[in-house]
């Protein structure tokens, strides 16, 4: 009878903290695309168009974004970090290099992209 107790407290814990990261997780999503769309901060729209979705005004300069789900964080921060490094002639601007996108900014960008199938 212990045990069936210590087993749905457990079970209930374990449910709440899954729901809390799910929460945790939307909300990061939800701040990357406004990132993504703001002109303010990654305006990453002005170059960028998603593959299969409807945007405002989506930019072409840079490529169609498509299958980051499949995509590393750690790439995908380092390529919006400072994209140098794995190519260094791209024409997109060092978001974290130079200052403009803060870790956690770009961390919520990541979450974002990793959306995107």
């Amino acid at each position: 009878m212990k045990l069936i107790k210590n087993l749905l407290i457990a079970s209930a814990v374990s449910s709440l903290l899954i729901s809390s990261s799910f929460a945790n997780s939307n909300k990061l999503v939800k701040q990357g695309e406004k990132i993504f769309l703001t002109k303010k901060f990654g305006n990453c729209i002005s170059c960028h168009a998603i593959n299969g979705q409807e945007l405002p005004n989506p930019g072409s300069f840079g490529p169609k974004l498509q299958y980051l789900s499949a995509w590393p964080a750690q790439a995908l921060y380092d390529k919006i970090y400072d994209p140098y490094t794995t190519n260094p002639i791209s024409a997109m601007p060092a978001f974290g290099k130079n200052g403009w996108l803060n870790d956690n900014e770009i961390k919520a960008l990541v979450a974002y992209l990793q959306t995107i199938n």
